[in-house]
């Protein structure tokens, strides 16, 4: 590892640099010199900026963004190009290379995430010897085209409709035409249309990240990926494992699990991260729930379903429908910073007010104060509509129904469980990967992060990460959704010994607090 980080470039001229000549560095794939070879035009970051968020982060001096070039089919590299936009910070000390970060989703933007990742004193201390580099994937955020699905008036009437949890046949009828006209706009409204789609997966978004790995100067990559960042991040190291030079992969997705796995296998991840809600809860004198889990439920239950016939209106004149309670409670779950607010939003909702929930599914969905929305949402969809294989038995769904509602059963809507199928049995091109092992032989060591009481990308798929890629995994005790990066010292620590100078932790290691 250590030799591997002696083939940056000199600190001062990374390739992609203004004052840089171009030139691809490292291996290059037969019919993409050119893309490999462009040169940035890096400036202000301001243009770049799709949210609210995005406009006060991106309006630091200190970062500077650029588009880069690539194909949009590399299968036909000389024909459509579309572009990614990058956004940089320059190491300050004695650079060994480029870090890029992805923070999941997928849809969502790296951009964004490496500009507040400044502010956290473990990503300044890498940045004293890496360009710390976020980029939005193809079609999300500031890259161009974005996929575009639904207006904002569609997403507001997306979410006040809980259609979706009626399980009759005519529920099911409504629904899964509702989920057709989904694909049919997503494929109507973004340009390229079914092109685009084809090629949105994670398949092409690591081959845009090996373009850009070449751009930045870096003969080999250095990544650091959360959540459905990691799937990008194994799937790099399968598609080019000479390329590798270290990876942190916090929060991961396992890679053998298919999409109906997955998501009981976070349904059972929100229901323990309830369950330790509830504990927190109890031990407060304003808890809007009970310190016993059944009792917890059937409280939280009964403040939640009422919504499905009788939403509650708020003060901008919108509606908290079920939706939109449940989804605020499980954006409260990716972290205990949030639980307070969750807590509160309960006890409103039982005086009939919706305004912290309905402020709570806001930022889970990415709707600014505006009214405007993210791309994220729309992105999410149709990555994980190639992604994956679609689902059509409908007994596999009623099956997967069930199991959710055991292990997630504070989330029952307490009707009728539905098989409708989703929007994805309807997409208009077929899927461009499927769930298996990666194989990755002839990378470096990689560090998997996992923590124990994950919500969203349960323990058990960092171990089985880990095992799959024979990397070293790095245990942390706790309630939330991934950790690197967010003032755990041990854990920290860890990932800064192993990014600089490729240095593992012990194996068995386990942190805390």
């Amino acid at each position: 590892m250590a030799a591997t980080a002696c083939t940056a470039l000199e600190d001062g001229d990374p390739r992609g640099d203004e004052r840089a000549p171009a030139g691809p560095v490292g291996p290059v794939p037969d019919g993409l010199e050119d893309y490999y070879g462009q040169r940035l035009d890096w400036g202000d970051c301001a243009p770049y900026a799709t949210t609210a968020i995005a406009e006060q982060t991106f309006a630091a001096q200190e970062v500077e963004c650029a588009r880069l070039s690539v194909p949009l089919s590399y299968e036909n590299p000389d024909a459509e190009t579309i572009e990614v936009g990058v956004l940089r910070t320059r190491a300050q000390g004695d650079r060994i290379g480029s870090l890029l970060v992805n923070p999941g989703g997928p849809g969502v933007s790296g951009m964004e995430a490496a500009a507040s990742l400044r502010f956290s004193p473990t990503i300044s201390k890498l940045g004293e010897r890496f360009d710390i580099v976020g980029f939005d994937p193809r079609g999300v955020g500031a890259s161009t085209p974005t996929i575009e699905c639904l207006t904002d008036a569609e997403r507001d009437a997306d979410r006040a409709d809980d259609s979706e949890v009626d399980g009759t046949p005519q529920g099911v009828k409504e629904q899964e035409a509702e989920e057709r006209a989904f694909a049919r706009k997503c494929a109507k409204r973004t340009t390229h249309g079914e092109e685009m789609l084809a090629n949105i997966g994670t398949r092409d978004v690591v081959k845009d990240m090996d373009v850009l790995r070449s751009v930045l100067g870096d003969e080999k990559l250095t990544y650091l990926g959360y959540s459905y960042g990691t799937r990008i991040g194994y799937t790099y190291a399968e598609q080019f494992p000479d390329n590798v030079r270290a990876m942190v992969l916090d929060g991961a997705l396992d890679p053998e699990q298919d999409i109906v796995d997955s998501l009981v296998a976070q349904g059972k991840g929100f229901g323990d991260a309830f369950a330790e809600f509830v504990k927190w809860c109890g031990k407060r004198q304003d808890c809007a729930l009970d310190d016993d889990q059944g009792e917890a439920t059937e409280r939280y239950q009964d403040l939640v379903q009422p919504l499905i016939d009788n939403p509650v209106t708020i003060g901008d004149g919108r509606d908290l429908s079920f939706e939109d309670a449940t989804t605020a409670t499980v954006q409260a779950l990716y972290s205990r910073q949030l639980w307070e607010k969750l807590n509160t939003g309960l006890n409103e909702l039982r005086r009939g007010r919706g305004e912290t929930l309905m402020a709570l599914a806001d930022q889970y969905n990415e709707r600014g104060p505006d009214g405007e929305y993210s791309s994220t949402q729309d992105a999410f969809a149709a990555i994980r509509c190639v992604d994956d294989p679609r689902v059509t038995d409908r007994d596999k769904i009623l099956a997967a129904q069930r199991r959710y509602a055991k292990v997630a059963p504070f989330l029952d809507s307490g009707r009728p469980i539905s098989d409708a199928r989703d929007a994805c049995a309807f997409w208009p091109v077929p899927n461009t990967s499927e769930p298996h092992l990666p194989d990755v032989e002839g990378v470096p060591p990689v560090l998997v992060i996992s923590t124990t009481n994950d919500p969203a990308t349960p323990y058990k798929a960092g171990v089985q990460l880990a095992n799959a890629m024979d990397g070293r995994l790095l245990t942390y005790e706790g309630t939330q959704h991934t950790v690197f990066a967010q003032g755990k010292q041990c854990v920290d620590q860890a990932g800064i010994d192993y990014l600089i100078d490729g240095t593992l932790p012990k194996k068995g290691l386990r942190c805390s607090g």
